[in-house]
């Protein structure tokens, strides 16, 4: 019966798709050979498919629907047409239930997957390790009796300055002979007092004068009525917009008021006076061992740093391989003694006396201001250090990039990139693209020059108005940079010792005399050496990768359906036989 009922709907079908073909052909006799053959190889196409959907397990929606429950391999299906009415609406409930479960566990962790999430993992060893790179600068970046002549107008005007801050500090007035505009130290950053009444009326007086009318400079000569501040008033070229910075106290307010003229002065220095003005190696580093064997000037790179002159940098591996150690301890590190002559410093350039040094990777830059540390004389420094190697995958799982080249920021810095890097070389990039010249810091884009007062009379305000803006939590900057997908941190243990024979030993191999002619306040020695002998990498990997993700989703669907991927299968197929179906109807 099912036979002969199967036969007269094809002979049916067929009969209306010739019939549709044929009138179709009788209205388009119009038409070239070319089209009646398109014409007549459809209608063949369509037969052939309903004559493969005749052999199917069925020819309605209701048939296809019952042939997969009673035959399929999932379980719920089953007991759906084998049990009663009640059980069946029970088994119905579940399979339902059940089926919209596993489409929920299947989505989250397709998004999870297509979220390029990471695990992080811990490996550690023992191996032979790069030693790496130090760099030593003397936190006084002048000798003074070397750059007085050069520093010698702005050295008068600091003196003048605090003079100036002492006498109101002592009477709340000042002499009227020392009230003189000294305009030309006032254009770029202002030092100025921010007097609060008692009733909270603020009153801002000009240490040195101004480029202003002079309203303000008679207020010196009222007493001073409450509490005062320090700050740095930095203004636009017509001074319709000023910007405040405010210190603690009035040596961090001279001490940038001073270096923000001093960098107008080094901006027309030629590099090779600034050299000669620095920290001279031979004068500086007075001895020097790694591994137990002696080390000279050789081993060490001059670097001219804009903050600390003349700087060396240890094992730098720009120019030769990076030296290596087999053994932790300080016998098989390295220790300096290090002579920063404390009598011959700049008061103004320099606040604490010691050396700043820093642990980096080589020929990568050290940003030593920032990141360095702080050895101070007199103490004998001893550094343990620890090396996290951090391994990051970079493409779609973490925003990091492995040697730079994909960054949307053009790196000044000569070396190896790191995140420092990028982000200096994009300030430097805007303050010369907005304020028309370069920040001292950092170096010079193609076509640039360094800001001075005499070209660039705002240029202060300008800087900091742009770095408060890039320092934002979304900034240009940030989102451009990228971290590095390798890079080592280098973790270490400070041990400051105090150590008196030291003086003893230099006084004789300097002077060749048994007197103590090295004083403590200018001396102080460095050991820089491994703690242990293992590094630590931290390695991002794929928390779902590509043959994880298919062994997950049929686990899901074999313990919710008890189903595998030929249950799934079997429901593509019978999709398509629908399809089919669906196809006969619209034909029809």
């Amino acid at each position: 019966m099912r036979r002969l009922l199967a036969g007269m709907i094809s002979v049916n079908v067929f009969k209306v798709k010739h019939w549709n073909c044929d009138e179709v052909l009788s209205e388009l006799t119009f038409l070239s050979v070319p089209s009646r053959m398109v014409c007549m190889k459809l209608r063949q196409y369509f037969i052939r498919a309903l004559h493969r959907l005749q052999k199917g397990p069925g020819y309605t929606y209701t048939e296809l629907l019952v042939w997969y429950c009673e035959n399929t391999n999932t379980h719920g299906p089953k007991r759906i047409v084998t049990e009663g009415p009640k059980k069946r609406m029970v088994w119905f409930i579940l399979t339902l239930m059940f089926t919209g479960l596993v489409c929920w566990q299947w989505g989250i962790l397709i998004q999870s997957y297509l979220a390029w999430e990471v695990s992080m993992n811990l490996r550690t060893g023992f191996r032979a390790m790069h030693f790496p790179a130090v760099t030593i600068c003397n936190t006084n970046p002048f000798r003074y009796t070397r750059s007085k002549q050069l520093l010698q107008h702005l050295d008068e005007f600091a003196k003048l300055a605090l003079e100036r801050i002492y006498i109101y500090n002592q009477n709340g007035t000042i002499p009227e002979d020392l009230l003189l505009s000294q305009t030309n130290w006032s254009k770029v950053a202002s030092l100025v007092i921010i007097e609060k009444s008692d009733q909270g009326e603020e009153t801002v007086l000009h240490v040195l004068g101004s480029d202003q009318s002079q309203t303000h400079s008679a207020t010196w000569n009222q007493p001073r009525t409450g509490a005062y501040k320090m700050a740095l008033q930095l203004c636009n070229q017509d001074r319709s917009s000023c910007m405040y910075r405010n210190f603690s106290t009035v040596l961090e307010a001279v001490s940038e008021w001073y270096s923000l003229h001093y960098m107008n002065i080094l901006s027309n220095t030629p590099q090779s006076f600034r050299r000669m003005m620095g920290e001279q190696g031979e004068d500086f580093i007075l001895a020097c061992v790694f591994g137990g064997q002696p080390c000279n000037l050789e081993n060490f790179t001059q670097l001219m740093h804009p903050t600390y002159g003349n700087c060396y940098i240890f094992n730098w591996g720009s120019e030769t391989e990076a030296l290596v150690t087999s053994n932790p301890g300080a016998g098989f590190g390295l220790k300096l003694v290090l002579d920063i002559s404390q009598e011959d410093y700049n008061p103004f350039l320099s606040i604490a006396a010691g050396v700043r040094f820093m642990l980096h990777q080589q020929n990568s830059y050290p940003f030593i201001q920032d990141l360095g540390l702080y050895a101070r004389p007199g103490t004998e420094t001893s550094i343990g250090i620890f090396v996290d190697e951090i391994v990051r995958l970079g493409g779609s799982y973490s925003h990091c990039t492995f040697d730079g080249s994909d960054v949307d920021v053009k790196i000044l810095y000569n070396t190896t990139y790191t995140m420092q890097t990028c982000l200096r070389s994009c300030l430097q990039n805007h303050m010369v693209k907005f304020c028309g010249c370069g920040h001292h810091n950092y170096p010079l884009p193609e076509g640039a020059y360094y800001c001075n007062n005499k070209d660039n009379p705002n240029w202060g305000y300008c800087y900091y108005h742009l770095k408060q803006q890039i320092e934002a939590e979304h900034s240009e900057c940030l989102e451009s940079c990228k971290q590095p997908c390798k890079n080592c941190k280098i973790l270490h243990a400070q041990q400051p010792n105090c150590s008196d024979w030291i003086y003893h030993v230099l006084s004789y191999e300097r002077d060749s005399s048994a007197a103590v002619t090295v004083k403590r306040t200018n001396i102080l020695k460095l050991n820089l050496y491994f703690q242990e002998i293992n590094y630590r990498t931290i390695q991002e990997d794929p928390a779902l990768t590509s043959d994880w993700l298919p062994s997950k989703l049929g686990g899901q669907f074999g313990f919710w359906m008890g189903g595998s991927i030929l249950c799934i299968i079997e429901l593509t197929e019978i999709l398509i036989d629908c399809l089919w179906i669906t196809v006969i109807k619209v034909v029809k």
